[in-house]
C-alpha cells in the first residue's frame, strides 16, 4: 500500500521532468549560442549546492547509502535541486542524461513521504527503493527492469527478492501514471527483416561483443571518477569546478566541430548526424562516436554539472554496437542494441534488469542475445562502476574467488 503513493507522486513528478527537458532542448536547438553561457550556469548550480545543498550532491550515491545503514535521512530540497540543476546543464548544451535526476527525486519525495507515516527503518528502506524503481520506471517507459534495478543496484551481484512486490508495484504505477500525464518515450524497435539466428559462431561474436561493451564502460566509471577527484584536488571552490568541465566541453565542442555530443543525444540535433536512434542504421556513427561521447559526458558529470549518466551510456553502447557490426559484418541495429543495454550492465552492475530492459524496449525475442552481451560486459567491466556506494556482494569471476579464498587465513 506505501508503494501506491510513492509511484504516483514519483510517476507525477518524473512526468512534469521529462516535459521540461524536452522543453530545455528545442530551446538549447534553436539557440546554439546558449553554449557560452554554460560555464556560468554550472557555476550558479555549484553555488547552489553548496549554500544550500546539505548532502544533496551525493546524488545517487545517497541515496544507496542511506538504503544499507539509515542515517541523516534524504533531504527533500534534493528534487528541486536536482531538477534545476539538470535543466540548466541541459539548456546550456552539457552532456548528461536524465535517469540520475529521475532517480534522485524519487527517493527524495519517497523520504518525504514516508515521514508522514510511523514506520520502522526497514519500511522507510523499501520506500526509498521504491522511490528508485518508481523514478527509473517512469523515466524510460520499462517497469520491469525499474523493479529489478532497484533491487540490483544495491549490491553487486545479490538481488533482494524481499522487495519484489512494492518494487513492481511503484515501478508499475510510477510508469502509468507517467503516461497518464502524456509523456511519450522513444520507440527504439528494432527495424530488421526476420529473427537472426543463433548459431555458435554468431555466439562468439556476441560474447567479444560484450566484452567490448564492458571495457567501455569501465573506461567510463574509471574516466568520469578520475575527472572529479582531479577537480576536488585542483579546484578547492566547488563552484568553481564545472566552470572549468564547461570550459573544456566548449573547447572540444569548436575543435571537432560538431555538437553531436552535446545533451541527452537520443535524438539528431539539426544540422547533426549522430546519436542514439541514427546509430540503429548505417552511418549513423563513427568508429570514434562512443569515445568522443565518453569524455564529453565525463568531463560533464565528473566536474560537478547535474543530470544522469544512463542515456549517453546508452548512446556510448549504441554507436560502439553500430561500429562493432561493421567490423563484424552482422546487423547494424542488433549490435547497437546490443550496445545499448550492455554498457549500462557494466557501468552500474545490473546485468539482469538489463537484460529485461532490452526485451521490454527491443522485444522478448532477442532475449536469450540480451542476456549473453549483458553479463559479458558485466564480468569484463571488473569492479569499476558508475555507482561508488555500491556494496559488493560477490566478487565477479571465479579468479577473484580463488584470489579472495587464498588471501584469508586457514583455519588451525
Amino acid at each position: 500500500m506505501l508503494a501506491l503513493p510513492v509511484g504516483l507522486l514519483v510517476g507525477s513528478a518524473t512526468a512534469f521532468f521529462l516535459w521540461s527537458l524536452d522543453e530545455v532542448t528545442q530551446v538549447h536547438w534553436a539557440h546554439t549560442g546558449l553554449l557560452w553561457f554554460l560555464p556560468l550556469g554550472g557555476c550558479a548550480v555549484g553555488w547552489l549546492y553548496q549554500m544550500i545543498g546539505k548532502g544533496s550532491e551525493k546524488g545517487n550515491n545517497l541515496l544507496i547509502d542511506e538504503i544499507h545503514q539509515p542515517g541523516g535521512g534524504v533531504p527533500a530540497r534534493m528534487a528541486p535541486l536536482v531538477l534545476i540543476g539538470t535543466l540548466i546543464t541541459h539548456l546550456l548544451g552539457g552532456s548528461a542524461g536524465r535517469e540520475g535526476t529521475a532517480v534522485q527525486m524519487g527517493g527524495s519525495l519517497a523520504s518525504l513521504l514516508s515521514r508522514w507515516f510511523p514506520l520502522n527503518p526497514e519500511d522507510k528502506r523499501m520506500m526509498l527503493m521504491s522511490g528508485i524503481a518508481a523514478g527509473f520506471g517512469a523515466v524510460f517507459g520499462t517497469p520491469l527492469s525499474g523493479a529489478i534495478f532497484a533491487m540490483e543496484v544495491l549490491v553487486i551481484g545479490r538481488l533482494q527478492y524481499a522487495a519484489v512486490v512494492p518494487m513492481l508495484i511503484a515501478s508499475v504505477i510510477g510508469h502509468a501514471t507517467c503516461t497518464l500525464w502524456g509523456i511519450q518515450h522513444t520507440n527504439y524497435a528494432l527495424e530488421m527483416k526476420g529473427l537472426v539466428a543463433f548459431t555458435p559462431w554468431f555466439g562468439v561474436k556476441i560474447a567479444l561483443a560484450g566484452l567490448a561493451f564492458g571495457w567501455a564502460a569501465r573506461l567510463y566509471a574509471e574516466l568520469a571518477h578520475g575527472i572529479q577527484k582531479l577537480m576536488s584536488r585542483t579546484v578547492s571552490w566547488a563552484p568553481l569546478r564545472p566552470v572549468v568541465g564547461a570550459l573544456v566541453v566548449i573547447a572540444m565542442v569548436y575543435i571537432l566541430g560538431t555538437r553531436d555530443y552535446l545533451g541527452l543525444g537520443v535524438q539528431t540535433a539539426p544540422g547533426g548526424q549522430i546519436s542514439i536512434l541514427a546509430s540503429f542504421h548505417e552511418g549513423g556513427a563513427t568508429p570514434w562516436s562512443w569515445l568522443w561521447k565518453t569524455v564529453f559526458t565525463a568531463v560533464t558529470c565528473g566536474s560537478g554539472f547535474k543530470g544522469g549518466e544512463v542515456t549517453p551510456l546508452f548512446f556510448i553502447g549504441s554507436t560502439l554496437g553500430n561500429a562493432m557490426a561493421v567490423l563484424m559484418h552482422e546487423p547494424v541495429a542488433l549490435f547497437a542494441a546490443f550496445g545499448f543495454i550492455s554498457v549500462f550492465a557494466g557501468a552500474a552492475k545490473t546485468p539482469l534488469a538489463c537484460t529485461v530492459m532490452g526485451m521490454e524496449l527491443f522485444g522478448a525475442q532477442y532475449a536469450l542475445y540480451f542476456a549473453v552481451v549483458c553479463y559479458a560486459a558485466f564480468y569484463s567491466s571488473g569492479h569499476s562502476g558508475i555507482y561508488l556506494s555500491q556494496r559488493l556482494g560477490r566478487t565477479q569471476s571465479t579468479l577473484g574467488e580463488l584470489r579472495e579464498a587464498k588471501s584469508k587465513p586457514r583455519a588451525s
